[in-house]
């Protein structure tokens, strides 16, 4: 993808899983072929920034060496596929993820940000993240296949899942669903056939993976998702990780890590980093007329709740809906309250550089 600053190369982690072989050598590539920053997305996929036209070849044969890329980028691009951070070998949501990732080109051709969540742990982990299409645990213990904006979901066995996630697919393609990009949107205007209707209720949500030691290893923030990759690549070392997993918010889980000093990594679960998210912004996305990181660093204190600050209406920080949204335009800031970066504003045109004082009297 073109940006800002440069290309932008896009690594999804199968099962969100790198090996410190790999994760080394991803820190290595991105300092080597591109600006040394690597990004952690909402989609708990990896990006190296700053990739120029001539290094962009020589960076594709790096991480294929390090069996970072699919054979098919056909089907790469479709691989939108979010696990719970904690599973296990041979687990429900192991055997899910990887049975579908091997049937990918089952599936009809399907807008570019649609997604599927695999959330079958022992709780239900991924309810916030971005999926139009979960299979994930039910109220009653077993798991449910759910259409993302539908409350109800219908049992699914573990055999059966990818059956039934690819026919859900097939019949978004086929109802229109393309036209609205998402399957929330969707339903929004077109209700499910008898065959997906939903009869069971998802089970309650877990907390959301928080910095701090799990049962894992260490875990730690990336404020905004951006990473420095020198920096990357100290703390993997001084930890002793022997893995790290990527989650959809912006935390990373460092498999068998110690406790060790991570600076520039958010290591509280009182941060008030951990509860805004914000885009690249001006001048990393031609998209973005707005700053966005320094004045959400400066407003994180400040924020009641969940803070979302865009740099434009598209809102790829952050898919759902938040209690304050600012979304660039024009060089100034809309206001959305309880509602996404697209939704109608409240207020219009705020000027950045008293946008703090505003918000503080909001």
């Amino acid at each position: 993808m073109e940006s800002g600053d440069g290309l932008i190369l896009r690594v999804r982690p199968v099962l969100a899983r790198l090996t410190a072989e790999q994760a080394y050598g991803l820190c290595d590539a991105a300092r080597t072929y591109g600006s040394g920053i690597i990004d952690l997305t909402s989609r708990a996929n990896l990006q190296i920034r700053g990739v120029r036209t001539d290094t962009h070849g020589p960076l594709l044969e790096r991480l294929g060496a390090l069996g970072l890329l699919d054979a098919d980028p056909a089907l790469e691009s479709r691989r939108n596929i979010l696990v719970d951070p904690f599973w296990q070998t041979g687990d429900d949501t192991a055997l899910i993820a990887a049975a579908l990732a091997a049937r990918l080109a089952e599936l009809p051709p399907l807008p570019a940000k649609f997604g599927f969540a695999v959330d079958a742990g022992d709780a239900r982990r991924l309810a916030a993240a971005s999926a139009d299409i979960r299979v994930e645990r039910g109220a009653s213990g077993g798991l449910i296949l759910r259409a993302d904006g539908a409350p109800l979901g219908r049992p699914v066995a573990v055999e059966g899942a990818v059956d039934a996630v690819i026919a859900l697919a097939r019949w978004f393609v086929d109802s229109g669903g393309a036209a609205a990009g998402r399957m929330a949107r969707h339903l929004a205007g077109t209700a499910l056939p008898d065959a997906f209707a939903g009869t069971e209720a998802p089970a309650a949500e877990a907390p959301p993976v928080a910095p701090g030691v799990t049962s894992l290893g260490l875990a730690v923030g990336v404020p905004f998702g951006q990473i420095e990759a020198a920096a990357f690549a100290d703390l993997l070392r001084a930890s002793g990780a022997a893995a790290l997993r990527t989650t959809a918010v912006r935390v990373l889980i460092l498999e068998g890590g110690a406790l060790v000093a991570a600076d520039g990594f958010v290591t509280g679960a009182d941060d008030p980093r951990l509860r805004v998210e914000a885009c690249a912004g001006v001048p990393f996305c031609p998209s973005a007329t707005v700053a966005t990181r320094d004045l959400a660093l400066r407003l994180a204190a400040r924020a009641p709740g969940r803070l979302h600050v865009s740099g434009c209406a598209k809102g790829c920080a952050h898919a759902g809906a938040a209690p304050l949204t600012l979304v660039g335009r024009d060089g100034r800031f809309d206001l959305v309250r309880d509602g996404r970066a697209w939704d109608m504003p409240l207020e219009t045109g705020l000027d950045p550089d008293t946008l703090a004082t505003r918000f503080g009297a909001a």
